[in-house]
């Protein structure tokens, strides 16, 4: 059974547009692609044919990823005013910092310009998941070490 991806609604759009516009205009340029290439000859030796192949494999890999993560996602509503939620960006100082680091919280496909991403399946996302702005929370890291991090502020 496939994951389930909690996602807003902006991204669920997001990527059915996506999804809308590789499956109508994305194959119908990479056919083009294709079929000019086949008409420069020998495909056995042909740079790009290859390429405009390679190009139609990792695009319909995409297809078949955007499919995935609709059919199993589950769109999650406006979070509760300075909570951490999917979808919200999370402002955090890690215990001995002075300096704070913003970061989106959320999947990957919700992804901003500028910001890195805290899953929520990760630990420190499992610790953050639901606190609230002021909020400090602990989690173990790969290595063991507990880390301890402030939840400065939250929002969207």
């Amino acid at each position: 059974m496939a994951d389930t991806h909690r996602i807003s609604q902006a991204a669920y759009d997001r990527l059915v547009a996506e999804h809308k516009d590789l499956t109508g205009r994305g194959r119908i340029d990479i056919a083009d692609k294709i079929e000019v290439a086949r008409l420069m000859g020998d495909l056995k030796e042909n740079g790009d044919y290859h390429a405009a192949k390679e190009e139609q494999g990792k695009m319909e890999g995409r297809i078949a990823q955007l499919a995935s993560i609709i059919d199993n996602s589950e769109i999650i509503e406006v979070a509760i005013a300075g909570r951490v939620s999917p979808g919200c960006v999370v402002e955090l100082r890690y215990e001995g910092d002075s300096f704070t680091e913003k970061m989106l919280f959320g999947s990957i496909e919700e992804k901003r310009d500028g910001l890195d991403i805290v899953s929520p399946g990760s630990p420190l996302g499992q610790a953050l998941e639901g606190a609230a702005e002021g909020a400090k929370v602990s989690f173990s890291a790969p290595s063991g070490a507990e880390i301890s991090v402030e939840v400065v502020s939250v929002g969207h």
